[in-house]
Order: C-alpha cells, then structure tokens, then sequence
C-alpha cells in the first residue's frame, strides 16, 4: 500500500503527521479535507532543487487547492501563483503573494479581469488567442501601460492521460498553433500595448514521462527562435504544470528525472523558466475523510454508504478518477480478498461512487475512510448540489491541526438566494 509522505500508520492507525487522523474527525465532522503542511513544503522544495541551476518562477496553480492557508504557507516558501480569474487574482494578493510573481492563464479573460490584472501589475498574461491578445492591447494602451504577456502555444503533443486533461493537442481549445504564433510573433510591433516576452506551453495534467514535454520544448524552441530573429523580445518559457502523482500503480518521474531530461534544452535555448505545478505540489498532500453510515448488499455486492459524495470529491464521477480508500483504523480481513465494497455517496445520482470493488475488510457504521490523493482538485470544486454544505478543512503541522476552512451552515446554501415579492404575489 502507497501512503503521501506524511500519511501513515502508527499501530495500526492512520496519522497525518504526528497526528491521529480520526482525533481530528471527531473533532471537526465529516466529511473533511486534512493536509499535511510537511509534504506541501517538500514537494515545493523539491521542484526548486531539480531546477535551481535555472532559478526558475515556480507558480502554485491555484485553481488545484485555493484555500487561503496553503497559498500562504507556499509563498511564504517563495512560490508564485498561477491564477485563471479575477477572483483567483483576489486571493492571491490575499495571501501576499507579490503581483511580480502572479501568471495569469485561462482561454477566456474578461475585459474586467484584464484591468483588474493591469491595476495590480502582475508579472505576465498567458494570452491564448489573437483576439486575446488585441484585447490585452486595446486595454493597457487606454490605461497608458504596456502588460507582459507570453503566447500559449499549442504544441500539438499527445500525452498518455485522460482527454479531459490532454491540453496540447490540436483540437483542444487552448493555445495558438504554431503557424499562428509564428505569424503574431513575426507582428509583434503591431501591438505597442504589450510586451511579447515569452511563450507558454502545457501539454496537459497527470502525466507519468518526460516525452511529451521534451517535444513540447522542442516546438517551442522554434518558435523562439524564429520570433527572435523577428526581433521579439522572448525572454522566459513557461512549462506549465502536468507532473503525474501517484493515485494507484502509477510511477511518476520525479522532479529530479524529469529536470535532467528537459534542462539539456533548456538551458541551450537561454531562456529564464517558469513552471505552474499544482496536482504535483498539494495532490498527495491531502485526503478526505468520511464516515460509513450504512452497510448494504445487492445482488452479490456490498456497499458501503458515507457521508461524502460527489459534491465534495467530483472527480472520480467526473473523470472516472481513482482513489485509494482505506479505514482509518485497523481492518480485519482487509487483505483475504473476501470483502470488497463499493464506496458510495449521498448524492441522488448513480455516478456518486467514490470506489469500486475496494478491500476494506470488515466495516462497520460510524467507522472512519480516508480517500487518499485527494488534495488537487477536491475541495476546490466541491459544490452545494443536492443542498449539501461545503466540507471542513484542516491543516496539520507536526503535532499541531488547525482549521483552514469552516464547514458552510445552512444559511450559507441561501445567502445570495432574492425572493422577488413583487414577481411572486
């Protein structure tokens, strides 16, 4: 069995840390998110280490776990942040994150959102199309500045990863085919708004090998050197993020593999380096924590009922994602194969199945599974569908917890909700 760094047992019990994962359970409810601070800081540190001959601009992706505690605790490491909204940007500042050391990425920025980014002068746009572009333009020449913006190039690579996440092939919405960037590259005076200082590639998310990476620096590569002889000024190369964590048998390169395999490029092509890790930096870093509430069996299956669903995990209903899930406390039987459970939701929805076909051994109601893996992308698109209330959040720190985050109430489900009296007489 695969435990995060910092997930694992002591007689027999799950800790987080130096702490019992089920003291905190009792404490705080479930469902809740529990994340380690010691593996936050140490999967950060060691992307710094494997690229430090570059001295790169690593951005936390915020859209993987925004909650404020972490991207504080990451910037206070010296992390940027890699933001897709004016809400993002937000939280970002909230957190004290320097605007010199905020990206800011996503297909559709609005017109609000880009002065928004000006006003706070953000280190550099991802621009994703030339009608982005010109609009990043139109804006900063009538706010009498000129904004940094990198292209996102589609460098039509194919990664071995689920379609949702395959970002870098051609029929995907992001990014700008290389003609086209070579062209805008090749007009780069046509924009006095801007300052055309680098090219952004992303291939896509949860992915296990360097190859598609190193062809999609390759392409890149061109494209920076045609836009320099144009005379643009491209100064950085922006990877992304994409690094592959494990969730079940996966076997992920580390920072140390995948480094050695893209700096021999990297460092001919003199460019300063950006990465946007997210999944790679908070994913094993967090898990959730549900209890069983009723045990049932059907046509030779057996289900065990919690109280999580697909509201606050969507990923293995969207996705079709894995998740180890596992009791918190000691299991009898887990291991003689003889019992398996599917590991289902609240949700009125049949695609509200957290795990199939999972060894849990002999569990019971009131007892405690944690849901391994489930720091990226977990809490933060958690939803109140069905009127379920947003879990809680906790940060563990050693032998020390604290909340990150309340669970909502039920005036939080109503509280932007108008009745119109007048329309409902």
């Amino acid at each position: 069995m695969y435990y995060p760094h910092d997930f694992h047992r002591v007689k027999g019990e799950l800790y987080c840390e130096r702490v019992p994962v089920a003291r905190i359970a009792e404490a705080v409810g479930t469902p809740v998110y529990i994340y380690s601070y010691k593996t936050l800081v140490d999967h950060f540190r060691k992307l710094q280490r494997a690229f430090r001959v570059m001295h790169p601009l690593i951005c936390f992706s915020v859209k993987a776990n925004g909650n404020l505690a972490i991207l504080r605790l990451l910037v206070r490491e010296g992390a940027g942040l890699d933001i897709v909204s004016g809400g993002e940007l937000y939280k970002a500042l909230l957190a004290g994150c320097s605007p010199s050391k905020v990206v800011f990425a996503s297909v559709g920025k609005g017109a609000g959102e880009i002065r928004e980014a000006l006003r706070a002068r953000i280190f550099c746009f991802n621009v994703e199309s030339e009608t982005e572009l010109e609009a990043i333009d139109r804006i900063a020449r009538a706010m009498r500045t000129v904004a940094r913006v990198a292209l996102r190039l589609n460098p039509d690579v194919e990664a071995r990863t689920h379609h949702y996440i395959r970002t870098g092939v051609a029929e995907s919405k992001f990014g700008i085919d290389q003609r086209a960037a070579r062209l805008i590259l090749q007009r780069h005076e046509a924009f006095p708004g801007v300052r055309m200082a680098g090219i952004h590639i992303h291939v896509g998310s949860q992915i296990t090998e360097a190859r598609p990476f190193v062809e999609g620096i390759r392409r890149a590569a061109a494209v920076i050197e045609d836009g320099r002889r144009a005379g643009a000024p491209l100064e950085w190369l922006n990877l992304g993020g994409g690094l592959g964590i494990i969730y079940k048998d996966e076997r992920p390169q580390t920072p140390r593999q995948f480094a050695a395999a893209v700096l021999p490029t990297l460092c001919r092509l003199q460019v300063r380096l950006i990465l946007e890790p997210g999944r790679f930096i908070v994913g094993n870093a967090g898990i959730l924590v549900t209890e069983v509430l009723y045990l049932k069996r059907a046509r030779g299956r057996r289900f065990a009922v919690v109280d999580a669903g697909m509201n606050d995990l969507i990923r293995p209903a969207l996705y079709g994602a894995y998740h180890e899930v596992i009791p918190t406390g000691s299991a009898q039987g887990a291991s003689n194969g003889q019992l398996r459970y599917d590991v289902v939701g609240p949700i009125c929805e049949s695609a509200d199945v957290l795990a199939r076909r999972r060894r849990l051994g002999r569990i019971r109601p009131g007892q405690f599974l944690a849901v391994l893996g489930a720091g990226a992308y977990g809490s933060t698109m958690a939803s109140n569908y069905n009127g379920r209330l947003r879990p809680a959040e906790v940060l563990v720190r050693g032998t020390r917890w604290a909340l990150i985050r309340r669970r909502e109430t039920r005036r939080d489900l109503i509280r932007h909700d108008v009745i119109p009296h007048s329309l409902l007489k």
